[in-house]
């Protein structure tokens, strides 16, 4: 019997069960016998209408099982295509996506590096994506939040490739700690962000260009948006909302890129190629590890593996996990072999440490660069009160810690590098600082200050913190000073000029620091900010 003579009969074969609802579309019933009469069912009738309504269901089924059996599955070589392929996010051509779509057209050196760094991660994040059913447009997510920098830390606070907060990531269970940062974790902190997304998508009425806005600005801006129109009886989709201008820009951009890998050709565009392959695999190394020792264990250099790594700070596992690792597919199972056979002595360097009278454990974490928090769990202290003779013991990095380049303090050193015709001061934090004010004391970017210090610009200081500044318009002959913040009561007799002499600064930076008139005389009692460099005073 072939297929529709198969389809015909088996539908006639069920006619006699069938019934119409009150909108005359069929309503199909079981074929057991009927649970009221228990009686058979009289499956030798069907009036004419009833067959022409078989006939034609049949003809659709036939139509409709034709085109699956015909359709030949997807399959690609670049994974980049298989994401074009699925694009399904309609793409208005106006001019918010027209302007980024123009940008990136125009910028094919940044395409091909942001290609570069997706390619160890990128096939990962399409798997993740289509196991949920989310829309595959969220692949390029990471081109917009990091440009697929691992380690971007951003003005926000933000850190990794799905550009994080810290309260996010906490809320999304983001491990963060002096050892390890979930949030540059590439494979935790893509099921984090997937998780959020689908949040946001229920959150928000299973908009996806609102869930995808809010992502960038949060549920609570954009749900305010929507209320704000809906009491003016305004639409309440993406393009009509009230938003910060990062975030109407943010949209677009995540639009303009679907756009531009779906018409690649048409805006001669190429994007750098990825197989469309598993690239990674994750080994668990069970127990706190030194990175180096495991690169030795992966057959890699310890910069290659720390990069596919990135969530880890120092230089070595967080002591209470994670202990996994994203290494090489390749590499993964000679790894795991290897790993599985370690001793404990053979994970980490130790150092047995006797203390000192006056040593403190802030002193002692200090000299061997782990934290505090870590001393106390590694010898069960509780509190900080340690004795003279006590027995300490302490992990100490197999390489030389210059060696873990990618570690927090090392990335944060090469940002403090010098620059050229600059001179390096180190400013000590007071309370009452900010960054906004030390930028102008020392005539510097605020912006420029956060980086150079690991910092955002809107991240909070701490007293006693040491920021390392580089200016063009150096305050001192020395290489390198270290400046205070001063607050000065003015003094009968005192001027501007017979304070400045005083603290070797200039009249002109006490004036700016102050907002000071310079024509005006000083009042006794008055309150002065300067910013001195103690090794001049």
């Amino acid at each position: 019997m072939n297929k529709i003579t198969f389809v015909v009969t088996a539908t006639l074969f069920s006619l006699s069960g069938c019934q119409s609802t009150e909108q005359g579309l069929p309503l199909f019933a079981s074929s057991a016998p009927d649970a009221t009469t228990n009686t058979p069912v009289n499956t030798n009738e069907a009036s004419p209408s009833d067959i022409v309504d078989a006939l034609t269901l049949a003809a659709l089924e036939t139509e409709i099982g034709a085109n699956l059996d015909d359709e030949p599955h997807a399959e690609f070589d670049d994974v980049w295509d298989r994401i074009a392929y699925q694009l399904s996010i309609e793409i208005p051509q106006n001019r918010q996506v027209v302007t980024e779509r123009n940008w990136y057209a125009k910028h094919q050196s940044y395409i091909t590096r942001v290609g570069k760094r997706a390619e160890p991660f990128l096939h990962f994040i399409v798997e993740e994506i289509e196991k949920r059913e989310m829309p595959i447009e969220l692949a390029l997510l990471p081109i917009v939040e990091s440009a697929f920098d691992p380690f971007a830390y951003s003005h926000g606070r933000a850190s990794g490739l799905w550009q994080f907060i810290p309260g996010t990531g906490n809320r999304f269970k983001l491990k963060q700690t002096w050892w390890y940062d979930g949030r540059r974790d590439v494979v935790a902190a893509t099921r984090a962000a997937l998780d959020y997304l689908s949040f946001l998508h229920k959150t928000l009425d299973g908009d996806w260009l609102n869930a995808i806005a809010a992502y960038n600005s949060g549920e609570g801006r954009v749900l305010r948006a929507i209320k704000r129109n809906r009491k003016k009886h305004l639409p309440t989709d993406f393009w009509s909302l009230d938003l910060p201008k990062e975030t109407t820009a943010y949209v677009p951009k995540l639009l303009a890129l679907a756009d531009l890998l779906k018409r690649s050709e048409e805006f001669d565009i190429t994007w750098y190629p990825i197989k469309n392959e598993p690239h990674i695999a994750i080994v668990d190394a069970h127990k706190q590890i030194d990175i180096a020792k495991a690169a030795e264990l992966a057959d890699m250099e310890l910069n290659d593996l720390h990069q596919l790594n990135p969530g880890y700070n120092q230089w070595a596992t967080d002591p209470n996990g994670p202990h996994k690792f994203i290494v090489p597919i390749e590499k993964a199972e000679a790894f795991q072999a290897s790993v599985d056979n370690l001793t404990d002595q053979e994970r980490m360097a130790w150092t047995r440490y006797l203390v000192r009278s006056g040593d403190t454990l802030g002193g002692i974490a200090s000299k061997y660069k782990v934290s505090v928090e870590t001393l106390r769990d590694i010898n069960k202290i509780k509190g900080n009160i340690i004795r003279v003779n006590q027995p300490l013991m302490v992990p100490t990095s197999a390489k030389s810690l210059k060696q873990y380049t990618l570690t927090a303090s090392n990335r944060l050193a090469k940002t403090q590098n010098k620059k050229r015709g600059s001179q390096k001061l180190t400013h000590i934090v007071k309370s009452g600082d900010t960054l906004w004010d030390i930028s102008r004391a020392y005539k510097v970017n605020h912006r420029s200050l956060a980086k150079w210090n690991g910092m955002a610009p809107t991240d909070p200081l701490k007293p006693g913190k040491k920021l390392v500044i580089w200016t063009k318009n150096p305050s001192t002959d020395k290489d390198s000073g270290i400046v205070r913040k001063v607050t000065y009561k003015v003094r009968n007799g005192d001027s501007l000029a017979r304070i400045a002499q005083k603290f070797k600064v200039k009249v002109q930076d006490i004036a700016k620091w102050n907002q000071l008139d310079t024509k005006k005389y000083l009042q006794p009692g008055q309150a002065l900010k300067l910013f001195v460099d103690v090794t001049r005073s």
